[in-house]
């Protein structure tokens, strides 16, 4: 049975950063593109960004782009979400996602495999 689990998440303040990280079993990590999304309490479910498998081609959404990075560690089955320069509007519940794909991709449909998230609030 293939799982991601989420951690990291937690409170800070603008301006500040946090490191989430994601860890996954039951399909081979290394040819599985992963990636992060984020949703708000009223809003929809969001891309955050995207890395490949292997070295790992990243993909991010523009409102994070130069300030969030991603990065993961094949030997540890764990992708990490670095998020400096942090803003209120980044408040939202962060899920993982394993998907069979090798490509990046900030399509939610192309994953298969949903962590439950942790919470990154973002205080002003």
């Amino acid at each position: 049975q293939v799982q991601v689990v989420e951690s990291g998440g937690g409170l800070v303040q603008a301006g500040g950063s946090l490191r989430l990280s994601c860890t996954a079993s039951g399909r081979s990590f290394t040819l599985s593109a992963m990636g992060w999304f984020r949703q708000a309490p009223g809003k929809e479910r969001e891309f955050v960004s995207s890395i490949g498998g292997g070295a790992g081609r990243t993909l991010y959404a523009d409102s994070v782009k130069g300030r969030f990075s991603i990065s993961r560690d094949n030997g540890r089955n764990t992708v990490y979400l670095q998020m400096n320069n942090m803003k209120p509007e980044d408040t939202a519940n962060y899920c993982c996602a394993s998907t069979r794909r090798f490509t990046e991709t900030p399509y939610a449909k192309d994953y298969d495999v949903w962590g439950q998230g942790t919470q990154v609030t973002v205080s002003p």
